[in-house]
């Protein structure tokens, strides 16, 4: 509600019938009105406060070569106005000293040329202020219930622009910190062209405190996050300067945005930590009937479902590219499949909840091939299971081809079991102490020797058996002669004590290069 001005009073009836004239301060007159004071009191300025209307008769006025000083006693207070009556001191005019101060002023000087009841002035002008009060305090209490409605209810950004555009009934836009609009709401009107050239328009505009009127734009704006961290700005159309109401909207809204802020980042830490311990638990083996209730909790079905495990492993380092468990939350959240995601050991974990009449495999190329759109990934998956007591597997399977693969970022967008062959199998089984024990008999002396040599022997074995084709190749490969890697290959034959003419031999050693290359680089946990 518009607030009351002196203009106002002149227009109602019981001033009009006194016949106002307005003989001075002309562009005062719509300066806001507090309340209206009758006195004949000389010294009243220091009695009176900001926005008080004073009526008078004038008998109880100064000198008239006085009233100057009088009027600017009435500036000075910020006085809204003098109503003077003729017909008690002055009859038809008033002194020129009074006139001409106010003039200079801008202070509204009225006469009233009838008498004029100031009883029932006062009596309807205070009746005014009062409705104008009531009303501003329900709307106060509109404002506070609305957004103390919205911040337990944990309202996003659409919820709060949509509440601020009904409150407001003006255009609202949320802007990031580059001046670029996030959302608009286009008021009652359409408020067409409101968003024109926003982004230069937007970074012209500078406030001072947190909460600012723009004239030239007739923008209110609000400042979101503190000066030293500011993420965005809320403004809100108005080409007039906006009264307490609508600034109370606005920070109202900002404090709502912030909250919700607080809340999305709150409820993401802990999602993640949630979704961590789950997966934690459920790779350690079949889980309890209490574990499944927390995964339904969490959001991930169980019952007649089918789980596959998911393995997302950055391909490269990536200057500016965004934290890879970020990537994989936001996509697998609008592709909108049900998951549990987390970070363990510098690679991002998912598993996938899916009905049995789903295509596994489309439904984990798909959000592979989403998440590589956006970081550069290896991505490995465990075969699907039917139970929630094979869930392990899944995981343990997709983990055990990342580890597997030789070349990463090389061959399918999912690497799979069937993608790595041997070295898969050698991972699954390498946690075995048989294995173990394996590469340890057919490596032992090449290991020793290695150790001390100037010229390592384990490079030329290795070279010899990836390049089965010819010895000519396998030196090539070295960037030997083959005069030189002749003779290494005897010196190599002598420390092993083994043909390598042998296919059986060559077979035993490539497994315990291939094992042993693949327990050197294998994570932990």
């Amino acid at each position: 509600m518009p607030h009351l001005s002196v203009a106002d009073v002149l227009q109602l009836p019981v001033v009009r019938q006194g016949g106002p004239v307005v003989l001075a301060g002309h562009a005062g007159l719509e300066r806001p009105l507090r309340w209206v004071h009758a006195t004949e009191l000389a010294d009243i300025a220091p009695l009176l406060r900001p926005g008080d209307l004073v009526l008078t008769t004038g008998v109880g006025l100064p000198a008239d070569d006085a009233l100057g000083d009088f009027a600017r006693s009435l500036h000075e207070a910020e006085c809204a106005g003098l109503i003077v009556e003729y017909g008690r001191r002055w009859y038809g005019s008033l002194p020129a000293a009074l006139v001409g101060a106010c003039g200079e002023l801008d202070l509204p000087l009225v006469a009233l040329t009838h008498e004029t009841r100031f009883a029932a002035v006062i009596q309807t002008v205070g009746e005014l202020v009062v409705d104008r009060q009531l009303a501003e305090l329900r709307d106060a209490e509109r404002v506070h219930e609305t957004f103390t409605e919205l911040s337990s209810g944990e309202a996003g950004p659409a919820e709060v622009l949509d509440a601020v555009g009904r409150l407001a009934a003006a255009p609202v836009v949320l802007e990031n910190e580059q001046h670029r609009p996030l959302d608009f709401r286009p008021g009652p009107d359409g408020s067409h062209g409101f968003l024109d050239g926003w982004p230069a328009r937007s970074a012209r505009v500078v406030i001072t405190g947190r909460t600012g009127w723009d004239e030239g734009n007739g923008w209110l704006v609000t400042r979101l996050g503190t000066r030293e961290r500011s993420w965005g700005r809320l403004v809100i159309g108005s080409p007039e300067r906006p009264p307490q109401r609508l600034v109370a909207v606005a920070e109202r809204a900002a404090a709502s945005l912030a909250l919700h802020r607080l809340h999305d980042r709150d409820r993401d830490n802990l999602t993640r930590r949630r979704h961590h311990e789950l997966l934690v638990t459920l790779q350690a083996g079949p889980p309890s009937d209490e574990v499944l209730r927390r995964c339904e909790l969490a959001g991930l079905p169980v019952e007649r479902r089918r789980f596959a495990g998911l393995v997302f492993r950055p391909a490269r380092v990536g200057a500016g590219r965004p934290d890879l468990d970020d990537v994989v939350a936001s996509v697998v959240h609008s592709a909108r499949v049900p998951v549990l995601v987390c970070e363990i050991d510098r690679e991002v974990r998912v598993l996938v909840s899916m009905p049995h009449s789903a295509d596994e495999g489309a439904t984990i190329d798909r959000l592979a091939e989403r998440v590589a759109q956006r970081h550069a990934v290896v991505a490995c998956a465990g075969r699907a299971v039917s139970s929630p007591d094979s869930i392990d597997r899944t995981l343990l399977e997709a983990r055990q081809v990342a580890d597997s693969l030789s070349t990463p970022g090389q061959g399918p967008r999912v690497h799979r079991l069937e993608d790595v062959h041997l070295r898969g199998l050698l991972t699954l089984l390498g946690t075995d102490d048989r294995l173990r024990l394996f590469v340890d008999r057919e490596l032992r002396a090449l290991r020793e020797y290695d150790a001390t040599a100037a010229a390592p022997l384990t490079p030329v074995l290795r070279a010899l058996l990836e390049h089965p084709a010819g010895k000519s190749t396998a030196a090539a490969a070295l960037h030997l002669s083959r005069a030189a890697f002749y003779d290494r290959l005897a010196r190599l034959q002598k420390v092993l004590g083994l043909d390598l003419d042998d296919p059986g031999i060559r077979v035993s050693l490539h497994v315990a290069l291939v094992a042993d290359e693949l327990a050197r680089r294998r994570p932990e946990g």
